[in-house]
C-alpha cells in the first residue's frame, strides 16, 4: 500500500443515472412490492489537502489499460445526465485522450485526485465465467432466460416508514416517485416473479430460453457476474450478457451461510461456497432461492462483455462503482491490502450491491486465474477519484453543481 498524503481530502457525491447488475447483499423486499431504490445523495463538496496524481504509483501498464478504457468510455461519460454539473469538465480530457501517446503522463497531468467521503474503500472482484450448456433441453439442465416482455417499469410513490403509529398515514400523492420493476395483473402493478417462482416454472412454455445450463449452481454464479460464456457439447461458444433483472434486491448467500455456521474457516470464498452448494444440493437450492433477485440475459455478438456504460469492460482495468458517487467513465486509483487490486482502474460498470462512496468491484476477465482472483477478492484500503483539473475548485465555489463551500 502507498503512504497516505495529508488529511481527509474531499467529499464528493455525484448524482447520475444507475444501470444495476447484481452482486453482494441488500435486505429482502416486503411481500407486496420490491424495495425502493435509495434516494441519491445531494451534491456536496468539502476539501482539505489533495495529492497530485503524479504522487500516486501508477505504472505504465496500468495507465495503458486505463487509457484504452477511458477513451471508449468518453462518449457515454459526456452525455450521461449529471446534476453535479461536471459533465462538461470532461471534454478537454476526452479530447486529449484521442491522440495521447504517453498514457501515464496523461493521467498524471490532466487530472486531480480527490477522496470520495472518507476515502476508505472496500473492494471485491468479478470475472467472465464459462459454463457448460446445451442449445436443447436435457435432463437435469436448467433454462437460461431472455428478458420477458411482461416485465415492466413504472414510477410509483414510495412513502417513508411510518414511525409514529398514531400519526395518520402519508398521502401517496405526496410521496416521492421511484422506478420499480414488476408486472401488470388485471390492471394492478405487482412484483415480478422471484427466483423460487421462476425455478418452479413461472416462465416455462413461453419460448424465452436462450439455452440450458448443465449446472444450476454455475448459472447462479454467472448471474452474479452479469455475463459469461456458454460452451456447448460441440465445442461452440455463445457469449451472453446482462439484459435485465426482476426487480427484487440481491441477497448475498455467502453472508447467510456464514451467519448460519455452514462455512468453516477458509470456505467463505466463491470457490468454497460453490463446493458447499454442490455437496448439499437440496439445501443449496433453498439457500440460492433466498436471493430473490433473478437476472435475464441476451446473446452478445460483438465485443464484450458490456458494462453499464454499454461499452466493453476491460480485464484488470474496469471497476464497477456506485454512480451516485463515482461518475461512470472516471478513473479511480485503489490502494488496498491486496496488491493485485492496487493501481489505476476506470469505472465502467455498476452493481446491485455496489453501493456507497467507496465500494468497488474489480473486473478480471475470463479464465481460471481470473476466477481465482475474483473469487477470493475482498480487500480494504483507500480510493482516489481522478477528476479533470479545476473541477473541485469550481464545485467548491458553487459551480454548476451547487456544491457546498470548500473548507480551507
Amino acid at each position: 500500500m502507498i503512504a497516505r498524503r495529508g488529511a481527509a481530502i474531499a467529499v464528493l457525491a455525484f448524482v447520475t443515472a444507475c444501470v444495476p447488475k447484481p452482486k453482494p447483499p441488500v435486505a429482502p423486499p416486503p411481500a407486496v412490492q420490491p424495495s425502493p431504490t435509495p434516494t441519491p445523495p445531494a451534491n456536496a463538496v468539502s476539501a482539505g489537502l489533495r495529492p497530485g496524481p503524479a504522487s500516486l504509483p501508477i505504472t505504465d501498464e496500468q495507465a495503458a489499460r486505463a487509457l484504452t478504457a477511458f477513451r471508449i468510455s468518453c462518449p457515454s461519460l459526456l452525455r450521461r445526465p449529471d446534476p453535479s454539473g461536471i459533465a462538461a469538465d470532461w471534454q478537454p480530457a476526452c479530447d486529449r485522450a484521442r491522440t495521447e501517446t504517453d498514457a501515464r503522463q496523461f493521467f498524471t497531468s490532466a487530472f486531480e485526485a480527490a477522496e470520495v467521503g472518507e476515502g476508505t474503500a472496500m473492494v471485491t472482484g468479478y470475472y467472465e465465467p464459462e459454463i457448460a450448456a446445451s442449445r436443447e433441453p436435457m435432463p437435469g439442465y436448467v433454462p437460461i432466460y431472455r428478458l420477458p416482455d411482461d416485465l415492466v417499469e413504472q414510477q410509483l410513490p414510495v412513502c417513508p416508514p411510518q414511525l409514529d403509529p398514531l400519526a395518520p398515514p402519508p398521502d401517496p400523492a405526496t410521496c416521492p416517485l421511484q422506478k420499480q420493476r414488476g408486472r401488470s395483473v388485471d390492471g394492478q402493478f405487482m412484483p415480478y416473479f422471484d427466483r423460487a417462482e421462476i425455478d418452479d416454472g413461472a416462465l416455462a412454455g413461453r419460448g424465452l430460453e436462450i439455452a440450458w445450463a448443465a449446472d444450476p449452481v454455475a448459472l447462479f454464479f454467472l448471474e452474479i457476474q452479469g455475463s459469461g460464456r456458454l460452451r456447448f457439447p460441440d465445442g461452440s461458444v455463445m457469449r451472453i450478457g446482462y439484459a435485465g433483472q426482476n426487480g427484487w434486491p440481491y441477497t448475498g448467500i455467502g453472508a447467510l451461510m456464514k451467519q448460519r455456521g455452514l462455512l468453516g474457516p477458509g470456505e467463505t470464498s466463491m470457490q468454497g461456497i460453490i463446493a458447499w452448494l454442490h455437496a448439499h444440493p437440496e439445501e443449496g437450492k433453498a439457500i440460492m432461492q433466498e436471493n430473490r433477485s433473478y437476472i435475464f440475459f441476451r446473446e452478445l455478438t460483438g465485443p464484450g462483455p458490456l458494462g453499464a456504460l454499454g461499452v466493453p469492460v476491460t480485464p484488470r482495468g474496469t471497476v464497477a462503482a456506485d454512480p451516485n458517487f463515482t461518475p461512470l467513465g472516471a478513473p479511480v486509483f485503489l490502494d488496498v491490502d491486496n496488491a493485485e487490486a492496487d493501481g489505476l482502474w476506470v469505472a465502467q460498470d455498476t452493481g446491485g450491491a455496489i453501493k456507497g462512496p467507496n465500494r468497488f468491484d474489480t473486473f478480471w476477465g475470463p479464465g481460471e486465474d481470473a476466477a481465482r482472483i475474483a473469487g477470493g477478492m475482498l480487500a480494504r484500503g483507500h480510493a482516489w477519484l481522478l477528476l479533470p483539473l479545476g473541477t473541485l475548485d469550481r464545485l467548491a465555489q458553487g459551480g454548476a453543481g451547487g456544491g457546498s463551500p470548500v473548507k480551507r
